[in-house]
């Protein structure tokens, strides 16, 4: 027999969502037996991952069960659907990253339990930038090329001391962090 597995497909885009739209699609069980179902819950959620405590909260959940005399039939597809959000939106921070997901969770006979799980984004925020991306946004800003730094330094600009900024300008950089795309 094959092994049991839930599968979710997302209506619209499958990826990017925006705060107030509607959320939706649906989940199909597969390899499971109808008399194995004891429930099935359905929730679309937010986590955190990174440094500290990680956080989760649920925006949307459902809970169909026998017990209750709901009809749950493995051979047709299941349906969610709800509102999202305004906050928080998606974001992949260095330190800290907010994820998106809609989770089914089919509660089987015996104990067992069938995950199925399908990331999306809430809003488009941009990643952070380095400090590298800063030093040539303020260069910009001063009128120093982007050739700044070579042999080939203008009469106007002298050539930076080795902290980005012109000389007599003793501000340091920000500390280097690497972004994740």
């Amino acid at each position: 027999m094959k092994e049991p597995l839930v599968r979710i497909r997302l209506d619209g885009n499958g990826r990017v969502y925006h705060p107030g739209e509607t959320f939706s699609g649906e989940y199909r069980m597969e390899g499971i037996a109808l008399e194995e179902i004891k429930a099935v819950e359905v929730s679309v959620l937010w986590h955190t991952e990174g440094k500290g405590d990680e956080d989760l909260a649920v925006h949307d959940f459902h809970r169909l069960s026998v017990e209750n005399g709901d009809q749950i039939d493995p051979r047709r597809p299941g349906r969610f659907s709800t509102v999202l959000p305004n906050s928080p939106l998606s974001y992949r921070g260095v330190l800290i990253k907010i994820r998106w997901c809609v989770r089914v969770r089919v509660f089987l006979t015996r104990g067992r339990e069938v995950l199925g799980e399908v990331p999306f984004r809430l809003g488009e925020v941009l990643p952070p930038r380095s400090a590298t991306f800063w030093a040539r946004a303020r260069r910009s800003e001063e009128g120093v090329s982007s050739n700044e730094g070579s042999q080939a330094a203008g009469p106007e600009r002298p050539a930076s001391p080795g902290n980005g900024h012109p000389p007599g300008d003793d501000r340091p950089l920000p500390a280097a962090e690497a972004t994740v795309p």
